[in-house]
Parts: C-alpha cells; sequence; structure tokens
C-alpha cells in the first residue's frame, strides 16, 4: 500500500503542482516580459514538455488509485467518501485535461506553427481558464486525499 500511496501522491504533486506554478508564477512572468508572439511560443513549447508529464502522471493515478481500490479497499463499495470524492474530481480533471489536449492544445500548435499570433493568444487563454478549473479542482483532490478520512462533511 505505501508504494501505491506514494506513487499516486507524486503523480498528483507533478501535475497540481505543475499547474499551480504555471498559473501563478510562468503566467505573469511571461505576461510581463514576453511580447505576444514570444508568449505564445513559450506556452507551446512549455506545454509540449508539461503534458508528457501529465500523460504520464494520468496512467500513475488511474494505476494506482484503482490498484488501491482493487486490491486494499475490496472496491468502492468499502472505501470512504473521500475516495469516492477523489475519483470523481479525478476523472473530471483528466476530462478537462483531455479537452485541452484535443482541442485548445491542438489549435494552439497550429496557429504557432501558421505565425497567427491573435489565434495562438486566443488558443492560450482558453487553455488558461480550462487550467484554472483543473488547478482548483487539484487543489480540492489535494484536500481530501491528504485529510478526507478525517474531515468531518455533516455532523452525526
Amino acid at each position: 500500500m505505501g508504494f501505491f500511496i506514494a506513487l499516486h501522491t507524486l503523480a498528483a504533486v507533478i501535475w497540481v503542482g505543475g499547474m499551480f506554478f504555471a498559473y501563478m508564477a510562468l503566467r505573469p512572468a511571461a505576461a510581463k516580459v514576453l511580447e505576444p508572439q514570444q508568449r505564445s511560443l513559450l506556452w507551446c513549447h512549455t506545454l509540449s514538455l508539461f503534458f508528457r508529464w501529465v500523460w504520464v502522471s494520468i496512467i500513475a493515478l488511474l494505476l494506482t488509485g484503482f490498484g488501491m481500490l482493487g486490491t486494499y479497499f475490496n472496491g468502492l463499495g468499502s472505501a470512504g467518501w473521500h475516495v469516492h470524492a477523489m475519483l470523481t474530481l479525478g476523472l473530471l480533471m483528466m476530462l478537462f485535461f483531455l479537452h485541452i489536449w484535443f482541442a485548445p492544445y491542438r489549435r494552439l500548435k497550429q496557429a504557432v506553427a501558421a505565425s497567427d499570433t491573435a489565434e495562438a493568444g486566443r488558443r492560450v487563454g482558453q487553455i488558461r481558464l480550462f487550467v484554472l478549473i483543473n488547478l482548483i479542482l487539484g487543489l480540492i483532490v489535494v484536500v481530501i486525499g491528504s485529510g478526507g478520512r478525517y474531515l468531518v462533511l455533516v455532523n452525526m
């Protein structure tokens, strides 16, 4: 169980921490020091590298999460509310990521290749919105995952 939890946590930290860094540090710094065309190019290349790690994180999260459910919890029926919440929010985050990957990110790469700065900027803006949503969801999942069994939702 310790290996599954450690790998699961590491994958979550890479994904959520990467979004936090990108949104809270890289985005404002890039807006301050780079021209729009340079920003689009930076984001396209940065996301290309980061998204590889997101794919690895998603695979690790699914394997370790379902591995723990099957091996240690005997399925969802005996898992606590926090496991259900983590699974639901995690799957939602993965769906948002898939949307980013297959829609605005693909279009961002096309706009950068065509040197269409205005379109690239629009796509970066779309990605930024979905990353913000995923970051908020990810932070909630981190709170639930780290303290869920100790958090009381309803006073019984």
